[in-house]
């Protein structure tokens, strides 16, 4: 089984990249999330697999994250969700604002994931909730961890300027350069505020 791939991109679109590997190229498909912090084709890769097999076909399925790669593999555990579908919500949420909308009992914000309807999004909470409480955002659980906080933070605000269009490596530049520049510790409405008018003035 395949747990992991370094190589070089040969080619990357939506419906799916390739990476070789001393002489093979190995298919793989990647939620957004991942997409937009690919390199360039041409460029090392490396990336954290899931090897899906069925009767008819073998599937890689490639993640940037260990912990993006721990939800796509818990949400699939879920009756009624395949791999296709884990990677469509991974597109449309953040892994770990997936865990805390889950652990938050937030259908809503589920429900509102393309191709999640509310039978699906209930059977999630239903199914992942106390599996997921160990990955629970820091700040929902224990106060007085600004480190971990930010992170989670950081993770929240880069997802939302992906959403909002801007290249993944660009927007975690200017994401990266709020923090950095801001000890005192950021609110995540004000570090998309500071991050979008950096990102203006490269404009």
């Amino acid at each position: 089984m395949i747990a992991s791939l370094q190589g070089t991109l040969t080619h990357k679109s939506l419906s799916g990249i390739i990476v070789e590997v001393n002489g093979i190229g190995y298919q793989v498909f990647v939620p957004l999330s991942t997409y937009y912090e690919l390199p360039e084709v041409g460029l090392p890769v490396s990336l954290k697999i899931h090897t899906y097999v069925k009767e008819d076909a073998l599937q890689l399925f490639g993640f940037r994250t260990e912990e993006e790669k721990d939800v796509f593999q818990l949400m699939i555990s879920v009756t009624g969700i395949g791999p296709r579908l884990a990677t469509n919500i991974l597109s449309g949420i953040s892994a770990l604002e997936f865990v805390r909308a889950v652990c938050n009992d937030d259908v809503k914000r589920l429900v509102g994931i393309p191709g999640v309807g509310r039978k699906t999004a209930d059977r999630m909470v239903f199914e992942l909730k106390d599996r997921l409480s160990k990955m629970v955002p820091p700040q929902d659980a224990v106060a007085g961890e600004g480190k971990a906080v930010d992170g989670w933070m950081k993770e929240d605000a880069l997802s939302a300027l992906v959403n909002l269009g801007y290249r993944g490596n660009v927007a975690k530049e200017a994401v990266d350069r709020v923090v950095d520049g801001a000890p005192e510790g950021l609110t995540l409405e004000v570090t998309l505020k500071r991050a979008l008018k950096i990102l203006a003035k490269q404009q």
